[in-house]
């Protein structure tokens, strides 16, 4: 079993352990369920983070779902203040070592820079019951992530890693920062529906017409 969600964290930080994980020749693949268990003794911000992290930058089609099932997961038992957990269909699911070595080269050096701006502070807003609600708004984005929408999986995966690091260092400030990003995601997502449905009634309204 995984860590309360509220527990805090432990041993190197993030960006290490991905690193080291990337950087292991192997293993030609990297499972969901590696990177759990890579941050097993870590609190449910930390897996939330992992599986967020590199839909917020361009991936191999496919690699979205396989990382966004997670969130589904995760996200829902925050919300609900319940230990995380993943069942083996989900945890099995892999990408190419490869294709995880990439994505980690890119985000690692803004991870490291995140980590070390963190700091404990307006701890009321990243902890329960403000922790269940910053949980109900991730899974409401992982929803949005998931979904086939175009550019719609990096503002709200943008968003749900603003407040997996508030969380993980109980940073209320980053906390704001995550709602103000879940607002613009949600947005910029709503902006991109609605130019595809004009799109589309103009496109019906010529062949009808």
């Amino acid at each position: 079993m995984l860590p309360h969600p509220s527990a805090g964290k432990s041993g190197p930080p993030l960006s290490e352990i991905l690193t080291q994980i990337a950087a292991d020749e192997s293993r030609p693949r990297v499972s969901v369920g590696d990177l759990a268990t890579a941050l097993q003794d870590r609190a449910i911000g930390a897996l939330i983070l992992v599986f967020a992290l590199p839909n917020t930058i361009p991936m191999p089609p496919g690699v979205s779902s396989v990382l966004g099932t997670p969130l589904l997961f995760l996200t829902a038992q925050l919300a609900l203040g319940l230990n995380p957990w993943l069942p083996k269909f989900i945890a099995g699911r892999s990408m190419d070592r490869t294709h995880f070595a990439s994505a980690v080269r890119h985000i690692v050096p803004w991870l490291a820079r995140a980590e070390r701006l963190l700091r404990p502070r307006l701890e009321i807003l990243a902890r329960a019951p403000f922790e269940y609600l910053i949980g109900a708004i991730c899974l409401l984005l992982s929803i949005v992530l998931f979904l086939p929408i175009p550019m719609g999986n990096m503002p709200p995966a943008v968003a749900i890693c603003l407040f997996a690091l508030a969380i993980l260092e109980r940073d209320g400030l980053w906390v704001l920062g995550g709602l103000c990003a879940a607002v613009a995601s949600i947005g910029i997502v709503w902006g991109v529906l609605f130019a595809l449905l004009k799109s589309a009634l103009a496109l019906m309204a010529r062949l009808l017409g």
